[in-house]
Parts: structure tokens; sequence; C-alpha cells
């Protein structure tokens, strides 16, 4: 029996390549990767210091996989969330950014 899971790879913002790979029921999540090709392909991808996972959730290389799982490799982060968040903040002014920055003519504070 065999099953088709899919493998993401976003080599750089806004880039994104997805290869469909059909393997033998109780492949592990590294065979998945090895027939792809992406790892060929994209050598910056480094299995020991790259994190992957399946549908948005951390797994590790030994993982089985399921019919139409999504595999997913993850890239490095280039900045800390936390920091572009406070820069874009602070580039947008307090007015403009966040929850309450479109709220209703007349409206009371917080709706």
């Amino acid at each position: 029996m065999t099953i088709r899971v899919s493998i993401i790879y976003s080599s750089r913002p806004r880039h994104t390549h997805e290869k469909w790979v059909t393997l033998h029921d109780g492949a592990s999540l590294l065979q998945a990767l090895q027939a792809s090709g992406l790892l060929q392909e994209f050598p910056e991808i480094d299995l020991s210091q790259t994190r992957v996972g399946i549908w948005s959730r951390k797994a590790s290389l030994e993982q089985l996989l399921r019919e139409n799982d999504r595999v997913e490799i993850y890239r490095p982060l280039t900045v800390d969330p936390k920091v572009a968040r406070r820069e874009r903040f602070r580039e947008q002014g307090a007015r403009t950014a966040g929850l309450f920055a479109r709220k209703r003519p007349g409206a009371k504070a917080g709706y």
C-alpha cells in the first residue's frame, strides 16, 4: 500500500516549493524528504540544524507519515518577531497600529 504526502519549503519570503511524493506505507519523514529531491535542490537545508514539522507541528525525522500529510521544512528566523513588531509599531505610531486603530466614529473606547 502507498501514501501520498506533500513536502513544502520556502527558500525565501513569498517563494514556496511544493513536491508531492508517493511512498510506501510506514515511511518516515526523512524518507519523504529524501524522495522529494528538495535536499539536493536546496543545499542550504541542513537536517542537523533545520527544523521540520507536519501540519505546523514540530516533528522528528523518524516520525511516520500518513496519507495526505503536509511536511514542512522551516527556515531559521532572520529577526526576532518581538523586535519586528516593536519596530512596526514605532514606524506606524500608536494611533494607527493595534487592535483599536479603526474604531467607528462615536464608538465607546475598546469597541
